[in-house]
């Protein structure tokens, strides 16, 4: 009973480290002009998703794991979309 439960917990556990979920399940085809342009260098911008956080995020590789890391500006800050209400 005791290893069902600490297998149980420990499946929680790892799910919870799982990646974010994203609108989508692929990269977009082309990152808007906008966005490209004030995204800071060394980024991957061939593996670009929009999340439910209305947020870029990008494809790391790096040398031990893969994965998503959200996009920033040339001013280190999150590149989001704005909300409908705060447009214009």
């Amino acid at each position: 009973m005791k290893k069902t439960v600490s297998i149980v917990g420990l499946l929680a556990v790892l799910t919870a480290c799982g990646p974010a979920s994203t609108t989508g399940g692929s990269f977009m085809r082309d990152v808007p002009e906008e966005v490209s342009a004030i995204a800071a260098p060394n980024q991957n911008l061939q593996s670009v998703k929009l999340m439910d956080d209305n947020c870029y995020w990008y494809q790391h590789n790096g040398p031990v794991e893969t994965t998503m890391l959200p996009l920033r500006s040339k001013r280190g800050r999150h590149i989001c979309l704005r909300p409908a209400s705060e447009g214009a």
